[in-house]
């Protein structure tokens, strides 16, 4: 799912691209890739925006969190697009970050644009529409 965290006034951005909503079943494993996960990423853009401007009005906006698989016996656990803006929500949060605007659930894909010159943000869900958050 797609993180734009942000502050227009500063002219700064980041975007990211979160896979899976925890990083602590893969850490013994070795299979640890801070960028895929919303514990590791978020925190991690958040203090590379922080350095480049310390005092940082941040934002954010979210897409994603869609459903892609058709089972039929998919538990809230297994949905891991839900638990995707679940740990997304409760990161920002944490973070002190404000959500602004999002773009969630579903079953169908989405791609997430984001404008560091004007700071919209377009949304095109697969075989449908673009709307903008």
């Amino acid at each position: 799912m797609g993180t734009f965290i942000y502050d227009e006034q500063a002219k700064i951005g980041g975007l990211s691209h979160i896979m899976l909503p925890d990083s602590r079943p893969f850490v013994d494993r070795g299979l640890l890739n801070t960028a895929k996960f919303a514990d590791l990423a978020l925190p991690e853009m958040v203090a590379g925006l922080r350095r480049r401007v310390p005092e940082a009005n941040l934002k954010a906006k979210i897409a994603g969190g869609a459903n892609m698989f058709n089972f039929s016996t998919l538990s809230e656990n297994g949905d891991v697009g839900q638990r995707n803006v679940r740990a997304v929500e409760e990161t920002l949060s944490a973070l002190k970050i404000p959500l602004i605007a999002e773009h969630v659930g579903g079953k169908s894909g989405r791609t997430m644009i984001a404008d560091l010159n004007d700071f919209k943000t377009m949304v095109r869900v697969v075989n449908c529409k673009i709307v903008y958050i």
